[in-house]
């Protein structure tokens, strides 16, 4: 795995909308669930969340034109250490077959363990520009521009649909003979939680399928999407009943799966209790208070000798130190296969389980 070691990071951003006349600590507290009220209480209280760079209370009411910093002691997701292939180079473009496991930018808790920096960071390359973007667990191909001028130049490709991609990927069951086109359209359930699925409000998506074989329980099934919805392969395989067999959001036997039913448009009833229990699912960070007296001396005991230290828990921020995602678990049996459009084509090699 790659690893990278923790260092401070702090993120900007203007007030939105939503948040003008309520609290800093209200605001934090009830959209940032990924930790508790206390770890943003006490980061208010010492000057790790600020408006416009000052030091304020947790009473501290937002307003139009505020932009809210939050300094916190980073600890980067390890990522898989396979290496980024090469398929091709010219002076304008890499083409990589991107590993699973790898996200493509920076975003989220990630900066350092990205396609994009790691590249920039290995060939010494100040500015690279991404022409299409897949999800962290999915691998295979990725054009990635050296200059704005042939980025702009695949966007506007990509944009007129002149590019065709193939993916292959490794569903649940036996795929129906024949091509399947799937039309639903698909709308952004919640963008905190990064969750898609067929809604009458959607937009408009399609996807073509093919079986490629069946091995007596899965199928590796050719896709062919001819628009670009986010998670759109992902979301028309669970709503044709045939889901990415190691799929941890859209697959079988997750707890919300039962709001994701095969062949039915989600409501917005069922759209609420599927977010509510991802959120379940998603526990807080952990985190105790550094400069509480529990978090700073060591556990006496009763013979008078005391223990050691938890090397679970940063000596630094206090966070927790174990993650619980191994290689295997980041990854899904999603492969962008092949791109071409006039003039070019590109390829990679099958990925182990197809």
């Amino acid at each position: 795995m790659r690893k990278v070691k923790p260092y401070y990071f702090e993120y900007k951003s203007f007030a939105k909308g939503r948040w003008l006349g309520r609290t800093l600590l209200d605001v934090f507290a009830s959209e940032f669930r990924d930790r508790s009220e206390d770890y943003y209480r006490y980061a208010i209280e010492r000057g790790l969340l600020t408006i416009n760079g000052n030091h304020v209370t947790v009473d501290a009411i937002l307003k139009n034109g505020d932009v809210i910093g939050h300094k916190i002691h980073r600890h980067e997701p390890p990522c898989t250490d396979q290496p980024i292939k090469i398929v091709y180079e010219d002076q304008d473009l890499f083409v990589v077959d991107k590993p699973g496991g790898m996200p493509v930018h920076p975003a989220g808790r990630y900066r350092h363990n990205t396609i994009v920096h790691v590249l920039k960071k290995e060939r010494n390359i100040p500015k690279l520009y991404p022409a299409n973007r897949l999800d962290l667990p999915t691998s295979g191909l990725m054009l990635i521009a050296k200059n704005s001028a042939r980025a702009q130049k695949i966007e506007r490709e990509m944009s007129a649909g002149l590019i065709r991609k193939q993916y292959v990927c490794r569903v649940d069951g036996k795929f129906p003979d024949g091509e399947v086109t799937c039309e639903a359209p698909i709308k952004c359930i919640s963008h905190k939680m990064s969750i898609n699925y067929v809604h009458d409000e959607g937009k408009a998506s399609i996807t073509k399928f093919e079986r490629l074989s069946f091995n007596g329980k899965t199928s590796v099934v050719l896709c062919k999407p001819l628009t670009g919805r986010t998670h759109q392969i992902r979301v028309h395989l669970r709503y044709l009943g045939y889901p990415i067999s190691n799929d941890p959001l859209y697959g079988n036997g997750t707890s919300w799966s039962p709001w994701m039913r095969p062949g039915e448009r989600m409501v917005e009833k069922d759209a609420r209790l599927l977010v509510d229990k991802l959120f379940e699912y998603s526990p807080m960070e952990e985190w105790d208070d550094p400069d509480s007296a529990a978090a700073a001396a060591p556990t006496v005991l009763a013979d008078g000798s005391t223990e050691e230290l938890d090397d679970t828990r940063c000596q630094e921020c206090s966070a927790s130190l174990v993650f619980g995602k191994n290689y295997d678990q980041l990854c899904i049996f999603l492969h962008a296969w092949k791109y071409s459009c006039n003039g070019w084509e590109y390829e990679t090699e099958l990925p182990f389980w197809a």
